[in-house]
């Protein structure tokens, strides 16, 4: 048979992330550093919900749109903590994760051509996302000299009369920036000059340090062209669950509804009652995860930096990005040889983005003992090759 594959999907690589681990689920004794999901297990009580369904026959479709009680609890969250109010009816939608709700964002929005901005390092789905329905991605590298924070003069460098959206992610993967308050309403003020959508994804919200997470929907005359991407996979450990959501204009909402009931039909009907439990009943879990988060991150920094791989303070998510031009290998290199003689995994951070040469991802989503072991190991690791 003649080649059948698309070439917008054959030219885009596989996963750096899943390279990674397909490795080191290989080896014995691996200390990973590398994947993005918590270690902590589901709270109790969101398990016996999402248990309770399924005794109770709870196994079949919801609304497309998720039931209507889960959005309730949904719009009323997000009015408590970020002050915007989304019709639940009209304005929210359940989705199989942030994973499907970005696809549908660039979905309904994208003609073949449209441009979006995309500043990196990012999450390895974004450029592939906007590729894959036939948009062109503008990408943005932001440095560590400015905490891997984008700005508007930036992005408004970028912007061409195709350019159709902004699609950022703060707190940031793989970097654990978070965008300052005034250069979000730079970003915002771009927006509106040029008429542009913001596709927010802000999956690591609730997992901040020191700092006030900013919702990009609350900053003035932005809900009307902000399309919210949120979830639970990262602030309630239910990455397995496969439950986040959109909130957007009706408009939006609608168009996006319209590629759901094609393509997925409805979010799992036991996940999203474990989401209900997880909006109503877990806010102590949520912090106390949080903190131990914060303890983690304090230690993976400093650790790091007196190793001599070098690296910012991350204010949110859970992941480190330190330099490791020390040892005089790439990120690559960095990454296999450490995998390799160590058995301590991470992800190279081209994986992220182009501009990403001698950095990595360190994720600190697991135990605070094995943090400290892999910061041992690294330190011998450095001595022998920085």
């Amino acid at each position: 048979m003649r080649n059948v594959i698309s070439s917008k999907v054959a030219n885009v690589p596989p996963s750096g992330i899943r390279r990674f681990f397909d490795i080191a689920a290989t080896m014995k004794d691996v200390i990973s550093l590398g994947i993005g999901e918590p270690d902590f297990m589901t709270p109790p009580q969101i398990v016996r919900a999402g248990m309770g369904s399924l005794n109770r026959g709870e196994t079949h479709y919801t609304s497309n749109a998720g039931t209507l009680e889960l959005r309730r609890a949904l719009s009323d969250y997000l009015r408590r903590l970020y002050g915007v109010t989304y019709d639940p009816e009209t304005e929210l939608l359940i989705t199989v994760g942030v994973s499907e709700a970005l696809y549908l964002a660039l979905t309904a929005i994208i003609d073949p051509g449209d441009e979006v901005i995309v500043p990196q390092p990012c999450f390895v789905a974004y450029t592939p996302g906007v590729i894959f329905n036939g948009g062109v991605p503008m990408t943005i590298n932001t440095r560590v000299e400015d905490n891997f924070q984008v700005t508007g003069t930036q992005i408004r460098a970028r912007i061409t009369p195709k350019t159709k959206a902004i699609l950022i992610g703060y707190p940031n993967n793989p970097t654990g920036a978070v965008l300052k308050h005034e250069t979000m309403l730079e970003i915002a003020q771009v927006a509106e000059q040029h008429d542009l959508a913001v596709i927010s994804d802000e999956i690591y919200d609730r997992l901040v340090y020191g700092i006030r997470h900013t919702c990009f929907a609350s900053l003035p005359g932005m809900q009307g062209r902000t399309i919210l991407l949120g979830g639970f996979s990262k602030s309630h450990a239910m990455t397995g669950w496969r439950i986040g959501y959109v909130a957007a204009p009706e408009e939006l909402v609608t168009a996006m509804s319209k590629v759901h009931q094609y393509t997925i039909m409805s979010a799992a009907t036991t996940a999203q009652t474990a989401a209900l439990a997880a909006l109503t009943s877990a806010e102590d879990d949520v912090e106390r995860m949080r903190l131990e988060y914060d303890r983690r991150r304090r230690l993976i920094v400093s650790g790091l930096n007196e190793i001599g791989l070098k690296c910012f303070e991350p204010q949110g998510a859970f992941y480190a990005f330190p330099s490791v031009e020390i040892s005089g290998m790439n990120d690559d290199e960095f990454a296999n040889t450490l995998l390799e003689e160590e058995h301590i995994a991470c992800v190279p951070g081209n994986a992220f983005g182009e501009a990403t040469g001698h950095y990595v991802r360190m994720s600190y989503a697991t135990a605070y003992e094995k943090i400290e072991l892999a910061l041992e190991k690294m330190q011998r690791f450095v001595r022998r090759h920085g």
